[in-house]
Parts: structure tokens; sequence; C-alpha cells
């Protein structure tokens, strides 16, 4: 029987099955968007299903998402990009710093989220019962 865990000398430690929440939010911190999905896949995958059908203005993101690919789409929707360049870019972008400031909405939105326990330790075994509990708590976040 498999249970996930793997147990080597005499440390336990859990292999593989673990999930990422990516949210696209709007000014005012309230969840637009939410995608679940595998805490293996890299971020940059998700910016097109994040921005699709929603009217953006700005993509305000972290590192994970400076990928040519996200930068050229957004900028091609006439999309404001405020990503900060990763460390391995040889050709370093400027972004408005000021407005870079304002992604404490984001971590806000996850902190809250995240102070209801069934999102926290993520009891949901089934990532569409773990996507129903974050809709569950973003409609009380959004009234």
């Amino acid at each position: 029987m498999y249970s996930g865990w793997r147990k080597s000398s005499n440390r336990a430690y859990k292999r593989g099955l673990n999930t990422k929440v990516r949210l696209a939010i709007d000014r005012k911190g309230k969840p637009v968007r939410i995608v679940v999905s595998a805490g293996q896949e890299a971020d940059c995958t998700y910016a097109p299903p994040l921005m699709a059908g929603v009217s953006v203005k700005i993509l305000l993101a972290d590192r994970g998402y400076d990928v040519n690919q996200v930068i050229d789409t957004a900028c091609a929707r006439g999309i404001k990009v405020v990503i900060p360049s990763k460390r391995s870019r040889k050709v370093v972008r400027t972004y408005d710093k000021e407005l870079y400031k304002k992604r404490h909405l984001i971590e806000n939105v996850f902190r809250w989220l995240k102070q209801w326990r069934g999102i926290a330790i993520r009891y949901a075994k089934r990532s569409d019962s773990f996507l129903a509990a974050l809709y569950l708590r973003s409609i009380f976040l959004a009234s």
C-alpha cells in the first residue's frame, strides 16, 4: 500500500504529492481566478489561463513569471508588465518598483486563505474538492 511517505534513516518526508495555488486578483485584492496545479509545474505556464477572459491592464507577478512568452503575450494585448527580471537573464529588463510594491495584495490574499485550516493543511484528497474550498473561502473574502 502506498501512503506517500518514505522513511529514510530516521526521517520521514513526503514525496511528490503537493499542489500549488495560483491566483489572479483585482486591484482591491479580491480573487478573480484560481488555478490549482501540481507543485512541480512551472509558474509561467499558468499565466495565460489566469489572464484569459479577464480585462487586464497590469500584469504584476514575481520572478517565476519572467519568461519571454508571457511577457510577449501580455505586451501584444496592451498589458503593462511589472515583473522583476530573473537573475539568470542576460539582458535585465526594467520595471516599476513602486508599482511592484502593490504585490503585497496578492500575498495578503494567500495569507488570508491559509488562515482557514482546511486550506493550510489541505485536508481535501481530490484537487477539485480543494479548489471548491478555495472558492468558498474566496466568496467570504469578496463580500
